[in-house]
């Protein structure tokens, strides 16, 4: 079985209209201005002068963000669902759904041509670190970096791998029954990492590490959809101190993504893939009977008490037959059909012979 992670959840959002948009390509390094100090992690370090305090920020004139895009010729790439956010009205909109951000340290994902970054910065930060995984992006946000001596470090790499334990300094750290730390985590995810990015953070929650080993730091991050379409959903995320699920991440996730798996259809379907062929009706329906959830409900109808009814009850069924969570229903359809297909080869082969 899993180790005895716990899952928790929450997300108070709201949707907003961009005024302007379009979409942006991703290597690994780390800038803070102009001159090299130190080789680090995954790349060069370039840092500034030290930090000053943050009092009332106003940034100095800067060149326009459709500036930055022309002056550097940056297009958005399509392949990567990428927009940018042109209109600064519409950045400052997504930056106050952080709440107060004064003397925070903030690590942005994804900046691109660095529209909320300037949002944040005039929040008055203590300071920013930019991940930041398109290389073509990196000499409009150094400008940035230039223009606010010591308060902006730029990292080039891809945050699905960067080691977040290390971002903040330590002092920072707070006990997880506390208040938040005074850190956030703010972003314009593209479409194609926003599923892959939340799926990894809602397992650090559970685990403690990656950004939440300096407690319950706070998510603030838009989702967009396709590019053609402008609606923009900014989700505030605060971890729960005590988790809604009792159980470990990879129980849950598995369960959901089960209940999910066939989301048009009743959750019956999607539960029966937790079970292998052999005693998969009885099993579900033990299941759906156990946990007194309706079977010809649809996916997105269940509630939070039924997931967690759901999830106690796949585990205790776990617990008595240890080879129930290592079940994989792919792996199983995969078997299946190449023994059909060797079985097909066979008959062939015979048929051919005679």
């Amino acid at each position: 079985m899993p180790p005895r992670d716990k899952v928790p959840i929450t997300a108070p959002s709201s949707r907003i209209r961009p005024y302007g948009d379009t979409p942006g390509q991703r290597k690994d390094t780390s800038f803070s201005g102009s001159a090299p100090t130190a080789q680090s992690g995954s790349g060069k370090s370039y840092h500034m002068a030290a930090p000053g305090k943050a009092a009332a920020f106003r940034l100095p004139p800067l060149p326009t963000i459709g500036e930055i895009i022309k002056l550097y010729r940056l297009k958005a790439q399509k392949q990567l669902s990428q927009n940018f956010l042109l209109d600064l009205r519409l950045t400052d909109k997504i930056v106050r759904h952080a709440g107060d951000l004064k003397n925070a340290h903030v690590c942005e994902v994804g900046p691109g041509p660095g529209g909320i970054t300037r949002s944040i910065l005039s929040a008055g930060v203590e300071q920013l670190l930019l991940i930041e995984k398109d290389a073509r992006f990196i000499p409009g946000l150094q400008l940035l970096s230039e223009a606010t001596p010591g308060k902006v470090r730029i990292v080039h790499g891809d945050i699905l791998t960067y080691k977040m334990e290390n971002a903040f300094p330590k002092h920072l750290k707070k006990n997880w029954e506390d208040e938040p730390p005074g850190i956030h985590i703010i972003g314009n995810l593209p479409f194609s990492v926003s599923t892959p990015l939340i799926i990894k953070w809602l397992e650090n929650v559970s685990k403690k590490d990656g950004p939440f080993i300096y407690g319950r730091t706070q998510m603030t991050l838009t989702f967009q959809k396709e590019v053609a379409e402008v609606d923009v959903a900014v989700v505030h995320f605060t971890p729960l101190v005590q988790p809604k699920i009792e159980q470990p991440f990879e129980l849950v996730e598995k369960v959901v993504q089960s209940v999910f798996q066939f989301r048009r259809k009743y959750c019956f379907r999607g539960l029966e893939t937790l079970f292998p062929e052999s005693g998969r009706l009885k099993r579900t329906e033990q299941l759906m009977m156990t946990a007194n959830v309706d079977p010809t409900l649809r996916p997105f109808q269940l509630s939070m008490s039924q997931f967690r009814n759901l999830c106690n009850t796949y585990r205790k069924m776990c617990d008595e037959d240890s080879s129930l969570f290592v079940y994989n229903y792919r792996e199983e359809l995969k078997e299946k059909k190449t023994r059909k297909l060797l079985k097909s080869t066979e008959e062939t082969e015979e048929e051919n012979e005679l």
